[in-house]
Formats: C-alpha cells, structure tokens, sequence
C-alpha cells in the first residue's frame, strides 16, 4: 500500500517566528479587551443571590442622578454577552447594569424547566430594586432591555411595572402574554435574518401596544438571532431610546469580540510551536503496509491488483458517507430517550447523549465494514524519545492549552464560560462524551482532514434536522452554528498535531476540551 505524501513540520526557526507571531497577537487582542473599557467604572456585586455587574461612564456621582438601564439576556446567554449593550448606554450617560439569570453565568441557582417565568421574575425584580436604590439613578427613569427570553421577560414585567419608564425587546420569543396597551414605550428590535416566528412576535407586540402601534418593530438587516446583539443599528436604536441622554459616544459594539477573535488566532498559531516543543520533529506519516505474501506477480496480475484497489478506495467515500449518516441518524433517535436527558443541563443533556451515541456506532460500524471498503490504518512511528513520561506530559499541557484557548476568547469577550455550581460536576460527562465522538472521527478519518469535515458536516446536518423534526430541543438551532464552529476548530487543531505525528487517540482528547467545555458551561442549569 502507498505511503501517505510526506508532510514536513515547521523548522526550529518557523516553529519560533510562529511563537513570537502567536504572543505578539495575544499581546495585541490583551490590549483591545482592555480598552473596551476605557472611561468605564465597573463594579461587580451578588445581591440576593443574584451575580450583577454595574457600568457607569467615569465615578458615581451622587450629586448628579442619571437613568438606569436594567439589561436582561436570554437563554444560554449571560451578563457578559450583554456587555456591550452595557457599554453603549454608560457612554451615553445612562447607569446600566447586567445579571445572570438562575442557571446562566455566575449564578449557581437552577432555573428549572420551561424557562420558569416567576424565577425570571424574581431576579429581574432584584436587578431593578438594586439599580433604583443607587444614589447617583434616578428612580423614576428606569428602562429595561432584554434578549429573546429576556425579552420576554422584561415586557411582562413593564407590563405589570407602570413606574417603568421605557422598554426595549430584541428578538421576542412571543407576545400572546402581553395585555392590549402594555407596556407603553416599548421599542421592538428584530433581526432580518432571523426566523419568521420572531418577527411574528415583534408584529404582535407592535398591533397590541398604544405607544407601540404608532412605531412598527426595528428590522436590523442581515443579522441573526445572536449578531443582533452586536449590530450597530441596535445600539443606536437603543441609546436614542433612553429617557434621557447627556453622551454621544459612538457604539463600539465589536470591541470585545475583536480582542476575543485576536486570542483565537494566537492560540491557533501558537499551537505548532508547542506542538513542535512536545512532540518534537516526527517524519512523515505512512499507512500500514498489507501484509501479503512474498510471490512476484505477472503484469497482468499486477494491473488486477491495481484495478481491485482502485475499486476499494473509490468505494470508500460513499460507505464512510453512509457510515456517519447512519450513526449520526440512529443517535439523534436514541438520544431523546437517554438518561442523558436527565442531566440537569439544558440542551447540553441531549447534545451529549447525541454525542456519545454517534461515537459508540462510528467505532463500532468502523470495525464490521467489509474488508475491501474498510478505511486503512496508519502505522504508528516508533515512539524513539517519546517516553510515557514525556507522553503524559504532552498530553497534559496540550489539554491545558485548549482549555485556555477556549475559555479565555470565550469568557472574555463573548459569555461566560467559568464553571459555577453543578457544573464542575457535569464537565467530565460531556466532555466525556465529546471525546467519544471525537475517538469514532479519528478512527474514520484515519489521519485525513477531509475525513474529519466529511463527518463533521453530517453531525451538523443530522442534529440540525432532529431539532427541525422534533427530536431535539429547538434551541439546538440556535446554537449549531457555534456548535459547527467549535467542531471546525477541532479539525484545525487535529490537522497541526497530526502533522507531527501525535498518538491517534490525542487529537480526540484535545477536541473534547475545545467542544465539551462550552457545552458545561453556557448552557443553562435547570
């Protein structure tokens, strides 16, 4: 059998450009986050239970009131994904003030099924009370702001809160609960691309309202359901709806997710230095070669041996195609009826027994393939200097990188992705699972990275279709294409280890922390 093309890593000076390229990027993305908040006085307090952070433009300043804008984010969202909304109306003059739900972010507190609308009532109605005890806001211009379930949540509590001065929903869910006329002053915000049942609520909303029938719903075109939150249209519409404003600072809607994105490379890139570092230089990767015996052949024979090969590995495709449709398809059906489901993580219980069943039947459908279509294996190198201790080690730091280059991009400028709560105890089952999966990739993929996006491609499509179809949470398309993101980011880092010739089974290890930590951890508790 013919040896895989070689592939050569980096030399020791590329390995070393790399790294200082990879730091000097962290540097830079360090520097951006930073500058996010320039001119901002934060403040981070627990009141109740209930984890808020405070945004102001400069000090507080008792002598001068100002409006206060409470800012509710939805589901599997957090305080820190609101950020920017934060920032925006601080600028403009206004004290804003972020809080994680039960279940979301910080809070440990679970939020309990359906989205439990008195939970949400209750934090929500702790947020305003804090913000409309602070000296330097003034209690009768207090606004809310929510997202998709916070939206929801803030326009029944405006509803039912007269003294609310003004209100604005992004991307609510529904408006059947609303009474004609309630809330007065509520500005409707919805993306363009996001799906027509949104746009339907914000209609409702609009004919429902007495204030609002004169203003139909602000479309902000080309975004989603979660780049609304960064349109710069949005926080324009917002800043201009505040009761009162003394600021005109521009929006930077993109600072955080700027920084975040420039971490995201330098992680990147900083992987081949360190892999040059732990694994060390490897020479190129062969397949096994078949053991036949040692007969010479005639020409004819040997053409028949070509054209028989041929037919196998033109087969190969569309049996590994089919391969991860069936295992993927089977999981999406058992996943629903998995203890799994009883994991008191949202989405996350499905996702993992989703996950952990696609594993179990790739691995296992790998093994009984016909022998002619069976993909080949890769000959392991001769391990040389690598010692188990030297292995271990590997292993170790490359885990603890990932975790890093997931955690920090995350946590810092999109939501929060900090254990808290139960769910120190749920990131080793879904990480777990993840790893699973990703051991059935490694073991179709057999080192190549189309293989890998091949059956990539099929887990995204077979798990967006089981939530179209009703056998996952419809939230699941809501995040699939973060999920298709962290799986793609996977196959990155599998391609550079690979290339210096890592034990089949670390790419999988690694690949559980990039996708089984976002899982654990902003997902809500229920």
């Amino acid at each position: 059998m013919s040896a895989v093309p070689p592939r050569h890593p980096p030399s020791t000076r590329t390995a070393v450009l790399l790294a200082v390229l990879a730091a000097v990027t962290a540097a830079l993305g360090t520097a951006v986050l930073v500058r996010a908040d320039a001119g901002l006085t934060v403040r981070q307090i627990t009141v109740d239970g209930v984890p808020m952070t405070e945004v102001r433009a400069g000090p507080p300043n008792p002598d001068v009131r100002r409006p206060g804008v409470v800012i509710a984010h939805g589901f599997a969202g957090s305080a820190r994904l609101m950020r920017p909304i934060a920032d925006t109306v601080a600028r403009r003059g206004a004290v804003a003030l972020v809080f994680d739900f039960a279940g979301h972010g910080a809070n440990p507190a679970r939020l309990g099924t359906g989205m439990s609308p008195p939970t949400l009532a209750a934090d929500l109605d702790i947020a305003v009370g804090h913000l409309r005890s602070q000296p330097d806001v003034d209690p009768t211009q207090i606004m809310l702001v929510g997202h998709s379930m916070g939206a929801g949540a803030v326009t029944r509590y405006a509803a039912g809160h007269p003294e609310i001065a003004r209100t604005v929903a992004i991307s609510l869910p529904e408006a059947g609960e609303l009474p004609p006329g309630r809330p007065t002053d509520l500005l409707l915000i919805v993306g363009g691309a996001e799906f027509p049942g949104f746009r339907r609520a914000a209609d409702d909303a609009a004919r429902r309202g007495a204030t609002v029938g004169r203003r139909p719903a602000v479309v902000v075109p080309g975004v989603e359901h979660i780049s609304v939150l960064f349109a710069p249209r949005t926080h324009e519409e917002i800043a201009r709806w505040l009761p009162s404003v003394d600021g005109d600072a521009p929006p930077r809607p993109f600072a955080r997710l700027a920084g975040a994105a420039l971490l995201v490379v330098a992680f990147a890139v900083g992987l081949v230095p360190l892999a040059a570092l732990l694994l060390g230089r490897r020479a190129a990767v062969t397949l096994a070669p078949a053991r036949l015996p040692a007969v010479t052949l005639s020409p004819a024979h040997s053409a028949g041996r070509r054209t028989a090969g041929g037919s196998a590995s033109a087969l190969r495709v569309p049996v590994l195609f089919g391969l991860a449709v069936l295992a993927s398809g089977l999981a999406a059906a058992v996943a629903a009826i998995l203890p799994t489901n009883r994991l008191p993580l949202a989405v996350g219980g499905y996702v993992s027994g989703f996950l952990l069943v696609t594993g179990i039947l790739t691995v296992g459908g790998q093994r009984w393939l016909p022998a002619a279509t069976r993909v080949p294996e890769i000959a392991d190198e001769p391990v040389g200097s690598r010692t188990p201790i030297r292995i271990t080690g590997a292993v170790l730091a490359l885990t603890a990188y990932a975790i890093l280059a997931v955690v920090l991009p995350i946590h810092l400028g999109l939501t929060s992705a900090l254990p808290v709560g139960a769910r120190w105890w749920l990131l080793p089952l879904v990480m777990g699972a993840c790893l699973l999966f990703l051991l059935g990739v490694e073991l179709v993929a057999v080192g190549r990275t189309w293989r890998r996006l091949l059956v990539v491609a099929v887990t995204v499509v077979v798990l967006s279709t089981s939530a179209v179809v009703g056998l996952a949470p419809g939230f699941v398309l809501l995040v699939v294409p973060l999920f298709a993101v962290l799986l793609g980011w996977h196959v990155l880092w599998a391609a550079v280890l690979r290339r210096y010739a890592s034990p089949r089974w670390l790419p999988a290890v690694v690949g559980a922390a990039l996708l089984g930590w976002p899982i654990a951890t902003t997902l809500p508790l229920t």
